[in-house]
């Protein structure tokens, strides 16, 4: 069989490399492309499970906050405990750090003349103001320098062997030691002649600070000072937001934590966390986007089956004789199945071989160029190392000759199948019967059945296998429906001879026809539900921008560094709601509560709900009635389905996370009632809603993160109810603006949280705007353009599909079309033109295409019914309403017919000359 591929296929190679070398590229872009993806998204897995091992230190256990922080005071039980090697206090913070210049004077440009909007529930159209000096987000980690050697070596500072020694600089006020991303992207020299200084700020506070040296810790940029000098520069005295503990040896750690819980006025916001249950989380969080990704970019390596496919199919065609010849011969016809699937595992190991090369090349561009994220943003500002690994590059490769093999089996069946003294005579391999129905329709019943299995670890694998059964058991029913349509057809009623011939021709052919369309199925469904699905996203995410942002102006802390740290205080909204232009406004609380320790954390957002929540929310359902004794809270879809929080249901996660302290000083947890879902495309993790009322009588919290404003009307021709129609002219908007900000400004200075060193850190950074306003408008379209920037990718995959799928039609009437020369030649002899003949194929091809586009258009919107009912709740626990963009599908079918019609003619160009009259005489 070696020596027969040696000789025989490879001078088919020869004859046409460009054919073979399409098939190969086909699959070399498929395992390219999934191998890239799985590459990159294991580098940035690896990379954040890193940095959090460097966050987080060498501790055995860590102790951490629901909310915020704790009381230092649980630091000293814990510390003293006599099972407790080592205890060490850590307070972090995420600020906005800018490099000032040697005299501490910030130099600042103009604001950009779009400015980025507030922290709304829109949050793709989160970004910064755009300032120079650069701002960086940066990560302060406040930690005792005594336990450092011990308890994170890698946290352990390192002063400027260029300046001056100071050996107190570890316990320095104002003074931090940053790793080398952070000194990259801040513009600090690593042997610099004077001291560094930065500008810090988070919400409404500005600190300088001086750089004093550096840390060993690689990862996202990183600053480390002494906690005493940390609570001290941000105003958080006695506050700590994690105790990382070391246990002594032979210690029992659950006795140890069940005896610290028992002891009296031990706190309730306190979880005890695993050091790896956040990379856990990310991973598990970001498992199902992974998956998603990794599927679509398999959507290639599927159509790239076809393409191998249809060069076989032409091959085998082109070869009939020969084949035939070599079962004269003596060749089996199991040896010559088995030589044409050699073929194809040729063409698919070439075709893998240099996927994974060319994967391996586009993964490492993309994490030197992008980072580690790829759209989904979980891996923002990340620049992780490639991480190649042998075992997926055999599975990547297996699963490109796998579809190579796939796409050859059809084409090595012809071959096994072929009658020899037939195919000698130029005959063909006739009719055959009507095609069953059952297989076609047990596929997909069996579609239908795993469209309702529940996911497997949060990915949806069976609607996966369900749309693959849909797609295999529609192209499979393509030809019994053709027959089904021409059940009643009857010689007598075709209008016109060359009708006859292309309407009979397409009844005897059911098979072959359907097998050289269902490329075009398979392309034109997969087109169709992307298209549906990307028209239903957008639609959706429409509707809901427009319940989520009410107020036609929004304002937010220039800082978008992703914390809650709070940013208007009452006093400020008050002062904000009494200004003249000012009809109403009001202010959303945003807080990250961690439930558990070993699962993301999930954003509260407290805002004014009043007795109709679905004004402000998006809701899916109509809200419940409320028992009384309980607080209404309404979840998110997220937070329904990884939580439970069904309507209807109490969340007892969410209780203890709220201690109402009664009269005798007994804890006791708020009765939280979920009394509505709503729709929420911002929070993959979970969000859950309250009104600002309840939020504040249970915590005493009055800030704001971010504001909602309704100017007041001022223009004359404002008479649009819109939400982005502010009825307030462009010069009075930025006055409105600019005074907000005054207020701001005054705040800031009031508080004295601008400056840590006097007057000389607040001219660095007065002229600087605290916050960023963005109208309802604004937001809106960015979002948007955002989201259209996100999914032009499926743009181009539609198009790569329906083009292999209209080369596979070409490929595949070029080969019938082949083995049909001598029934052109007794058409030819028997008085009809070469246009003739021409006109009856492409009729065949324009009744096959159009055959192969209403299946594919009525295929494509099932599957898209699957993606957007089934596959999208289960991977994003988020849902849409279905939307049928009919224009869209018109034009795409209608494309697809005229291209199909236009191979199928220039197809039978070749075999409709005078080669076909002259194949005649072959039998004479």
């Amino acid at each position: 069989m070696f020596a027969l591929l040696r000789t025989w296929s490879l001078q088919e190679l020869r004859h046409h490399p460009w054919r073979s070398a399409a098939a190969a590229c086909a699959v070399m872009l498929g395992v390219a492309l999934a191998f890239a993806v799985h590459t990159i998204n294991a580098s940035a897995l690896d990379e954040f499970a890193q940095a959090v091992r460097n966050v987080s230190g060498q501790p055995d256990v860590q102790l951490r906050a629901v909310q915020g922080h704790f009381s230092e005071s649980v630091y000293e039980r814990v510390a003293t405990h006599p099972q407790v090697a080592r205890a060490s206090p850590v307070l972090e913070l995420s600020v906005l750090a800018q490099a000032l210049p040697a005299d501490g004077a910030a130099h600042y440009g103009p604001a950009s003349a779009a400015p980025p909007a507030p922290d709304t529930d829109a949050a793709p159209a989160q970004s910064t103001t755009t300032t120079t000096p650069a701002s960086t987000p940066l990560r302060i980690i406040g930690a005792d320098a005594l336990l450092l050697p011990a308890t994170a070596p890698a946290w352990m500072p390192q002063a400027f062997s260029s300046l001056p020694a100071d050996r107190w600089a570890l316990f320095a006020p104002a003074t931090v030691f940053l790793n080398a991303a952070a000194m990259q992207a801040l513009g600090v020299s690593s042997q610099p002649t004077q001291t560094p200084l930065l500008l810090l700020q988070t919400g409404l506070q500005r600190v300088r600070v001086r750089v004093a040296g550096s840390i060993a810790a690689p990862g996202a940029p990183l600053a480390v000072m002494d906690i005493g000098a940390a609570q001290d520069l941000f105003g958080r005295a006695g506050q700590l937001t994690r105790i990382d503990l070391q246990w002594q040896p032979g210690s029992v750690p659950e006795a140890v934590q069940q005896a610290l819980q028992a002891t009296p006025g031990w706190p309730a916001n306190v979880l005890w966390a695993e050091p790896g249950d956040a990379a856990q989380s990310v991973g598990n969080l970001t498992r199902a986007y992974r998956v998603n990704l990794t599927v679509l970019a398999l959507v290639a390596l599927f159509t790239g089956a076809f393409l191998v496919f249809s060069v076989l199919a032409l091959s085998v065609a082109q070869r009939a004789s020969a084949f035939a010849l070599l079962a004269v011969l003596g060749a089996t016809p199991r040896q010559r199945l088995q030589l044409v699937l050699a073929e194809s595992l040729v063409l698919g190991l070439v075709g893998s071989a240099a996927g994974i090369a060319l994967g391996t090349a586009l993964a490492a561009l993309a994490l030197r160029l992008l980072g580690g994220d790829l759209g989904g943003g979980y891996f923002t500002g990340a620049r992780p190392a490639l991480q190649w690994s042998w075992a997926a590059a055999l599975l990547y490769g297996g699963l490109g000759v796998g579809a190579a093999l796939l796409g050859g089996w059809w084409p090595a069946r012809a071959a096994q199948a072929l009658p020899p003294a037939q195919t000698l005579k130029g005959l063909g391999q006739g009719s055959m019967g009507t095609p069953a129905a059952w297989p076609g329709m047990v596929l997909i019943a069996a579609s239908a059945f795993l469209a309702y299995v529940p996911p497997v670890f949060g990915i949806p694998l069976a609607a996966y296998v369900s749309i693959a059964l849909l797609l295999v058991g529609g192209i499979a029913l393509l030809p019994w429906g053709v027959a089904w349509g021409l059940r009643w057809y009857h010689p007598g009623t075709a209008p016109h001879l060359l009708a006859l011939l292309a309407l009979e021709r397409a009844r005897r052919t059911q098979h072959s026809a359907a097998v050289a369309v269902g490329g075009v199925v398979a392309s034109l469904s997969l087109a169709v539900a992307l298209t549906v699905m990307v028209t239903s996203f957008r639609g959706s995410v429409i509707d809901w921008l427009d319940a989520v942002l009410p107020a036609p102006l929004y304002a937010r802390s220039a800082t978008s560094t992703g914390t809650d740290a709070p940013v208007f205080s009452p006093a400020l909204l008050q002062r904000i709601a009494q200004l003249p232009g000012v009809e109403r406004v009001q202010g959303t609380r945003v807080v990250n509560l961690l439930l558990a320790p070993d699962r993301p954390a999930i954003t509260l957002l407290a805002r004014p709900l009043g007795p109709e929540p679905a004004r402000t929310l998006a809701l899916v359902a109509p809200a419940l009635p409320v028992p009384p004794g309980h607080i209404p809270v309404y979840a998110s879809e997220a937070m329904a389905a990884l939580w439970g929080a069904a309507p209807g249901q109490t969340l007892p996660a969410l209780s203890k996370a709220f201690m109402v302290q009664s009269q005798s000083q007994k804890a006791h947890a708020a009765p939280f009632f979920v009394a509505g879902v709503w729709r929420d495309y911002a929070r993959q993790t979970g969000a859950v809603a309250m009104d600002t009322a309840d939020y504040i009588r249970l915590t005493g919290d009055g800030y704001a993160n971010d504001l909602a404003i309704w100017p007041r009307s001022t223009r004359t021709d404002a008479g649009s109810n819109r939400p982005d129609d502010t009825g307030t002219s462009d010069a009075d908007l930025a006055t409105l603006q600019q005074t907000i900000e005054a207020l701001a400004q005054a705040e800031s200075r009031r508080t004295g949280a601008a400056t840590s060193t006097g007057t000389e850190t607040t001219s660095a950074g007065a002229d600087a705007p605290l916050l960023e306003f963005g109208t309802a408008q604004a937001i809106r379209t960015r979002s948007l353009q955002i989201f259209d920037r996100s999914f032009a990718v499926t743009y181009w995959l539609q198009a790569v599909a329906i083009g292999i799928g209209l080369f596979g039609v070409a490929a595949s009437f070029s080969a019938q079309v082949l083995a049909r020369r001598k029934e052109f030649g007794l058409l030819a002899h028997l008085g009809l033109t070469r246009r003739q003949i021409l006109t009856v194929v492409a009729g065949e091809g324009a009744a096959w295409t159009g055959a192969g586009a209403v299946a594919g258009v009525l295929l494509g919107t099932a599957v898209a019914v699957v993606l957007v009912h089934v596959v999208n709740p289960q991977s994003f626990h988020w849902t849409m309403e279905l939307r049928l963009p009919l224009l869209r599908l018109l034009a795409l079918a209608v494309a697809v017919v005229l291209c199909g019609t236009l191979t199928a003619w220039l197809a039978g160009r070749a075999a409709a000359g005078r080669d076909a009259v002259l194949a005649v005489k072959e039998d004479w």
